[in-house]
């Protein structure tokens, strides 16, 4: 496999880590595609735990990002302070609330939320390198934090999630659940994934073409 992704995951469950079903798609579509991937994630604790039958804070436990993310990963992961950009052709970060509240914290502070350290250090190397970055979700409301202002991105139709991107400097574009948007000049590309998708197919359909696109863009 000559070409390789780097895919950051903030833990596993649609609500307080990594979307389940979104970084499955995007590890298949790699793989369908002939593409080598390796996980990473920090080494930190969750924001918190939520019990996902009940959407409730499960009070008392803690859990660890990096340990969580290894379930979505089979065991193969690494940190987040592993993570270079050289190594690398592309960089894809799923979706899930995650990203909201342990790769960043947008869940409490919105528009004055900060995203730590280790991601923006390991994203500004695909960024100076002028390699392709897709994010999927929620995750693309971190990019005028990560990346620099003025780059569009979407999260489908959301107003209050837009508004936010739009108040730090973002440009958001209004999306279909099974569609992308590229900026080119800033090498990003986006889908609302499960923003927007009630079926799995749905979520499938913006996923394939945004690692289809990365793909051809890891090409330029």
């Amino acid at each position: 496999m000559s070409k390789q992704v780097a895919v950051i995951l903030s833990g596993c469950g649609a609500f307080d880590g990594s979307e389940i079903y979104e970084t499955t798609l995007t590890l298949l579509r790699l793989d369908q595609l002939g593409i080598g991937y390796r996980c990473f994630a920090p080494d930190i604790s969750h924001h918190h735990v939520i019990d996902h039958r009940n959407g409730e804070v499960a009070q008392g436990e803690s859990r660890n990002v990096l340990v969580e993310s290894a379930r979505l990963a089979r065991g193969e992961i690494s940190p987040l302070s592993d993570l270079e950009a050289e190594e690398f052709d592309a960089v894809i970060l799923p979706g899930g609330f995650g990203a909201a509240k342990n790769l960043s914290t947008f869940a409490e502070a919105g528009s004055d939320m900060v995203v730590i350290d280790e991601l923006v250090e390991a994203l500004g190397g695909f960024r100076e390198s002028r390699k392709p970055i897709g994010l999927m979700c929620i995750s693309p409301v971190m990019v005028p934090r990560l990346l620099g202002q003025g780059i569009a991105v979407t999260v489908g139709h959301d107003p209050g999630v837009s508004g936010v991107i739009s108040a730090m400097g973002g440009l958001h574009r209004g999306c279909g659940v099974e569609d992308i948007v590229v900026d080119y000049e800033n090498r990003v590309v986006t889908t609302p994934a499960y923003m927007l998708a009630t079926r799995l197919s749905e979520a499938a359909t913006g996923i394939f073409k945004l690692v289809d696109r990365l793909d051809k863009m890891m090409d330029l």
